[in-house]
């Protein structure tokens, strides 16, 4: 299946909450009083002019850099990197090349932005770096075949991680520049014949990589040890269906919201593995792709993949009083 078949097919935000042990089962429950409400669309785009946004990042003026996915939602357009105003106005940081797709985005402390470019082209496939003066340069080249996804940095700022969804693989980056190396290639981050997209969404958080598995509906935690390896993979829960990307309530916290393309919705995941569904297509939802959390907004991308292709960010209020947020371990 062609790259832009695939990548268009997936997105989800998954809410978690986890803590040990963790659970295999998503099993549904609801909360008394909702989980977010508020929600409104913050800025809206043009889906036919390749503004599907894919990820999203929120800055320390709590604007936001999202990024969009260009051909790969309109033939032709190009991709770009967005700066949304609190005011849901919106300016173009970088703009890409017709036929490309940027997908996952990470920020550093610096104020460095990283993105993943999927490109059919070799010179420009790869994860690129955007400093502080707006100059951006590809830091690592990574395979035409593949598709680099969800992408993040650790907390000492020296290594990126991505998510390949067709190569069953994250690969390591160094943030300075340097060889992309396959960090974990595993079953467990594999797509499968009807669902292309396998290892999606991924988190540095709290010493683990955390990833999503789309074909899987899985939420995985894979401990980086001492010397930097991958450490067993432990399944935080199943069922969570098209999952795409995800982020967590706070840095201490491993509550998860996902974002579940497929099923119009935003999930939860509370520390025992069970999940609720805490919004759907009736607040607005039109292909939620990934979510992002300051304090208690929740902001949502939305890549509008089906008619009539409403694109959009979003933003809501948590109340975190009503969530199962447990013990932190």
């Amino acid at each position: 299946m062609k790259k832009r078949s695939r990548l268009a097919a997936v997105i989800a935000v998954a809410a978690v909450v986890v803590s040990a042990p963790y659970a295999t089962a998503a099993a549904q429950q609801s909360s008394p009083k909702p989980v977010v409400s508020g929600v409104r669309t913050l800025a809206a785009f043009d889906f036919t002019s390749g503004e599907a946004p894919e990820n999203i990042a929120v800055n320390p003026d709590n604007s936001l850099t999202v990024s969009t996915l260009g051909g790969h939602a309109a033939a032709g357009e190009r991709p770009a990197l967005l700066r949304v105003e609190t005011s849901g106005r919106s300016t173009v940081l970088v703009s890409g090349q017709p036929g490309d797709a940027f997908s996952g985005i990470t920020r550093d402390h610096d104020g460095t932005t990283y993105y993943n470019v999927v490109s059919d082209d070799a010179s420009r496939a790869g994860v690129w770096q955007l400093p502080p003066d707006g100059t951006p340069r590809r830091i690592a080249v990574l395979p035409t075949d593949g598709l680099p996804n969800g992408l993040a940095i650790d907390p000492a700022g020296r290594t990126l991680y991505v998510a390949d969804s067709s190569k069953s693989t994250v690969w390591a980056v160094p943030a300075s520049g340097g060889r992309a190396t396959a960090w974990l290639t595993d079953p467990a981050l594999a797509p499968d014949p009807s669902i292309p997209f396998g290892v999606n969404g991924l988190r540095f958080h709290r010493g683990a990589v955390w990833v999503s598995n789309t074909a899987k509906g899985t939420l995985l935690r894979i401990p980086v040890t001492a010397t930097g390896s991958p450490g067993r993979i432990h399944t935080v829960t199943s069922g969570l269906t098209g999952v795409d990307d995800f982020n967590f309530l706070s840095d201490r916290s491993d509550v998860v919201f996902a974002a579940q393309n497929g099923l119009n919705q935003v999930a939860v995941v509370h520390p025992d593995g069970t999940a609720e569904s805490v919004l759907t297509v009736s607040d607005g939802l039109a292909s939620p792709t990934s979510v992002a959390v300051r304090g208690d907004r929740l902001y949502i991308t939305n890549a509008g993949f089906a008619e009539p292709h409403h694109a959009k960010v979003q933003r809501g209020t948590i109340n975190p009083a009503v969530l199962n947020c447990g013990p932190v371990s």
